[in-house]
């Protein structure tokens, strides 16, 4: 009996993790732009599923709270990453 009661919390456990979906350019694109950023700044990479790049030159803090409040609701790391491009 206490074999049986000992693996219950393992079981319990493992039932709770859920795999990471792969969203599709136009779901991250609608969260983009709901969020104020431009079409293409959100990605998701498939070698790294679980994190969310924002790529992004100076996101406002509301920009950030936005990406962030979506990827945790998603089961995402949202990870801001500050590119300038050179111009001409």
């Amino acid at each position: 009996m206490r074999k049986v009661l000992a693996t219950l919390p393992v079981i319990s456990l493992g039932a709770c993790a859920t795999p990471v979906v792969m969203h599709t350019e136009a779901q991250l694109n609608d969260v983009a732009v709901g969020c104020g950023l431009a079409l293409g700044e959100l990605i998701q990479d498939e070698s790294q599923k679980k994190l969310l790049l924002t790529i992004r030159h100076n996101a406002t803090a509301e920009q950030r709270v936005c990406v962030a409040q979506w990827a945790r609701r998603n089961g995402l790391k949202a990870v801001f990453v500050n590119m300038q491009f050179p111009e001409g």
